[in-house]
């Protein structure tokens, strides 16, 4: 739910900054001054006044809020000059003061504050510092919208930027899934043509079928369940040919697998290092469990394989980070939430494991 909300703002966002127009501005500026001019309005109960005072007053507004926004924080903010910045300011400030108080004096009323309890015909202290406290005013609103369209602007391209970068990379992965799975039935095919033997045409022939899988199924983003599955029956019959009754499989498939899907040769590289790093490396009878869950969503995967009849001890490639697990560790944090899956690999009753929840609707 919070990722489909952080991408309906990010898309509605990316349009908004995309599209930023002189009209904007225009319209901005025009909703600001209708709303100022009835403001004072009302408070005087004169709309002629508050028409010319806001008439004289908001081309300085216009002027300060852009002088500030796109040349004084930009040369001096940015590049941390603080001081000059400040100094800037202030002078434009005064300079302001002085023309709206001339311009209002001499074109509108001699009584240049109506909204103070005196008649304030002069340059006054108090007069100053409200009317430099109001263009502060409207200078921080104008820059804090333009602040806030460049944040947007820069997250969108940021976001467009790692969607490229999201895409690119799973491509990489996959591809790097290929040639590793290619390879390694390539070594089966060499063993068994070495061995004269009459089970080749019928591994060559399955290594046909994933081939064609391989080619198709990962140029897509999600492929169907069922296809993965039917790519691992493939492997793992390639595999029965080469490790005979030493190899002992069980696989277990429940649930409704109709509409899932996963990326594709996400599960190979997990069921992958059973063989390569269990039974090719086991003395002795060798076990692999497959059981595979679809319920409320989720795909329940584990894959357990004996631990290695070997004399030194040893470590699971696996926990070392193999080029198998780290790719599918990669295409699942670049692919999904945190609470989209769960991956764990452990050891229990002399068996390595490795489960995996998935999100598949």
């Amino acid at each position: 739910m919070a990722n489909r909300v952080t991408k309906y703002f990010n898309g509605y966002f990316s349009s908004i900054n995309k599209n930023i127009k002189p009209w904007h501005h225009i319209l901005f500026w025009s909703v600001y001054f209708g709303f100022n001019t009835f403001r004072w309005t009302f408070i005087h109960d004169d709309f002629l006044l508050s028409l010319r005072t806001n008439l004289i007053g908001f081309p300085i507004h216009m002027f300060l809020a852009y002088l500030n926004a796109y040349y004084l924080m930009p040369k001096f903010i940015y590049t941390k000059k603080y001081v000059q910045y400040t100094v800037y300011i202030l002078l434009a400030l005064v300079v302001m003061l002085l023309f709206k108080y001339n311009l209002t004096y001499y074109l509108v009323s001699t009584d240049v504050m109506p909204e103070a309890n005196e008649v304030i015909d002069s340059l006054t202290v108090g007069y100053a510092v409200q009317t430099m406290i109001g263009e502060v005013y409207v200078i921080s609103f104008f820059t804090a919208i333009k602040l806030t369209v460049d944040w947007l602007r820069e997250s969108s391209k940021l976001h467009d930027l790692e969607k490229r970068q999201l895409k690119t990379e799973l491509r990489f992965l996959r591809s790097q899934v290929s040639p590793h799975f290619f390879f390694n039935t390539l070594n089966n095919i060499y063993s068994l043509t070495l061995e004269k033997s009459d089970q080749a045409p019928e591994v060559i022939l399955k290594l046909s079928e994933l081939m064609r899988y391989l080619l198709y199924a990962t140029k897509k983003q999600r492929q169907d369940l069922t296809s993965e599955i039917n790519c691992i029956r493939n492997y793992i019959d390639l595999e029965r040919i080469r490790f005979d009754d030493s190899l002992k499989i069980d696989m277990n498939i429940s649930g409704d697998l109709g509409n899932c899907k996963i990326p594709p040769m996400l599960l190979i590289p997990l069921i992958e290092n059973c063989f390569k790093h269990g039974a090719s490396k086991n003395i002795g009878e060798m076990k692999i469990k497959i059981d595979v869950k679809v319920e409320d969503g989720f795909m329940n995967f584990k894959v357990s394989n004996s631990i290695p009849n070997v004399n030194k001890e040893y470590v699971y490639p696996v926990k070392r980070g193999g080029i198998g697990l780290s790719n599918v560790k990669k295409r699942l944090e670049l692919g999904y939430g945190k609470n989209d899956y769960d991956l764990q690999i452990f050891e229990e009753n002399k068996m390595f494991n490795v489960f995996l929840k998935l999100k598949v609707i």
